[in-house]
């Protein structure tokens, strides 16, 4: 698990999720910090993906510091949205 204690968002990921390592190196790529919770190793975090997902345990799955959840958002979804709450 990646630890970040300020991070603005944080990734529910999987160990087998391409899409959480893609996305996992997009974000290190543009410096953005994340905490990363593995929702195999955590049933709270699995409940909480499937509540933001209609029920699916489906990653990546970021929650920000706003409350607001994404579920597998492109690069340019996640710098948005940071840049939102940001000007909040």
């Amino acid at each position: 698990m990646t630890s970040t204690p300020t991070a603005p968002v944080t990734m529910y990921t999987t160990d087998w999720c391409g899409y959480c390592v893609r996305l996992k190196k997009l974000m290190q790529r543009e410096g953005i910090p994340f905490a990363e919770v593995n929702i195999e190793h955590d049933a709270q975090a699995a409940e909480l993906v499937m509540q933001a997902n209609g029920g699916n345990r489906t990653v990546p799955t970021l929650l920000f510091a706003d409350g607001v959840a994404l579920t597998n958002p492109s690069i340019d979804q996640v710098k948005s949205q940071l840049s939102s709450a940001a000007e909040a």
